[in-house]
Parts: C-alpha cells; sequence; structure tokens
C-alpha cells in the first residue's frame, strides 16, 4: 500500500457497471467516491449554459479549458445505491441533465480536448484522502491514479451495454431507442478510444472483467476478492 490513501481505480467504457461497483466498493470500505465521468458531463452541461456549441466541427478548447478550470461542482451522497450522488453546478441541482444519454455524448466530445483534462486533473485528485478513494472513470488507473493500489477495467460487448443502458432508463419512464442507444455507444467508444488525450484503455497491471455474460453479483464477487487480496 502506498504512504497515500489508498486508491481503488475503476475505469472501462460506458455501461459497462462501473457506477454500480465504484459504488458499492465506496459504501463496504466506507471510502470516498470520485465519478469523474460527472466531472466531464458538468463540463458539458456549463459549456451548453455558456452558449458553447458542442455540436460544431471545431471546438472552443481555450474557452472549455477554462470552463472547466473555473468549475464550480459539488457531489452530495443520497445513501442511494441507484443514484448514490446529487450533482450541483454552481449550486443548482443538475443530476437528472448530467445523467442523460445527451450529457454522455457531449462530455465525450469535451474530454478529447487536453485542457480541460488538465483543467480536472488537479480537482479529481484532490478527492484522494483518507480513508480511501474509488475513482470511477476512463483514465484514472492510466492517467489521474498510477499508482493505484488496486485497478479495475471493467468491460461488456456494446450489446449488452446498450441492452442494460436502455433498461435502467425504461425503469425510470424515460423513452429511448434500443436501437439509438447502441450507435450512441459504438461512436462513443470510438471516440473515447481513439483520441489524443487519454484514450480509453486498461492500465498495463489492471486487473480486466468483461461483464459481458456475468450478474452484476459475478463481477462484484470478482471485484470483492481482487480488493481483499490487494488491500486487506
Amino acid at each position: 500500500m502506498t504512504e497515500k490513501a489508498p486508491v481503488i481505480a475503476v475505469d472501462g467504457p460506458s455501461g459497462s457497471g462501473k457506477g454500480v461497483v465504484a459504488t458499492h466498493l465506496a459504501e463496504k470500505y466506507t471510502f470516498h467516491l470520485l465519478d469523474s465521468g460527472a466531472l466531464y458531463r458538468l463540463v458539458g452541461v456549463a459549456a451548453r449554459q455558456a452558449g458553447i456549441d458542442l455540436d460544431a466541427e471545431s471546438l472552443d478548447e481555450g474557452r472549455l479549458g477554462d470552463l472547466a478550470f473555473r468549475l464550480d461542482v459539488a457531489f452530495e451522497p443520497t445513501g442511494d445505491p441507484e443514484d448514490p450522488l446529487i450533482l450541483r453546478l454552481s449550486g443548482e441541482n443538475v443530476t437528472d441533465r448530467v445523467r442523460s444519454d445527451a450529457a454522455g455524448v457531449d462530455a465525450s466530445r469535451v474530454a478529447a480536448i487536453q485542457r480541460v483534462r488538465d483543467s480536472l486533473f488537479a480537482l479529481q485528485q484532490s478527492f484522494r484522502r483518507e480513508p480511501g478513494l474509488v475513482a470511477d472513470g476512463r483514465d484514472m488507473g492510466t492517467v489521474v491514479f498510477p499508482d493505484a493500489d488496486v485497478k479495475i477495467y471493467l468491460t461488456a460487448s456494446a450489446e449488452a451495454r446498450a441492452e442494460r443502458r436502455y433498461n435502467q432508463l425504461k425503469h425510470k419512464d424515460i423513452g429511448v431507442s434500443l436501437h439509438d442507444l447502441f450507435h450512441s455507444i459504438q461512436a462513443r467508444d470510438e471516440r473515447d478510444m481513439s483520441r489524443e488525450a487519454s484514450p480509453l484503455r486498461p492500465a498495463d497491471d489492471a486487473y480486466v472483467i468483461d461483464s459481458t455474460d456475468m450478474t452484476i453479483e459475478e463481477v462484484l464477487d470478482n471485484v470483492l476478492a481482487l480488493v481483499t487480496e490487494k488491500l486487506f
């Protein structure tokens, strides 16, 4: 274990189950929780509020970097494993907007900008404090916390991830097309994996779990066994 507060890094593509696993780990070990993907979604929401066109072919990288640097965000635990955090932007509850599929697309676009990533780097690292941190994202184990004590990379087929997201939104009475979700996930995977700034990939020393044919209980059993072996 490092001299710093321990970190469990949980990386992977959209819909792989990172959020459920990270929340479970944080609750079990009473660790702090960093949803780094929410930070990029919040940048996207803030950009839309500021009138920045995120659909443009060329994005205003300087303005987006400055916006990310000044981001006024707060995470408030809810105690609900399905929706563990209330997300506030300049004091306003924007949780529903941040969790929308459109916000996920915007997050993927702004996350490809190095100035945005640089602006959020220190904020993400500030979450590392005792008794420990569970960091959920796409480059937690490769860039933000390369010395993490445990590195987990969750993945699944695009079809399985689209179906999970579809069922999740349907449960919340949010109308969405499974076909559109599948193509949105495919496009986001391509952006995340091919971008120059911190591309999505497992760390060399990460434990990779493909959950395509696994239940969430089976995934959690695997993860808990690994964390116990590495940390406790």
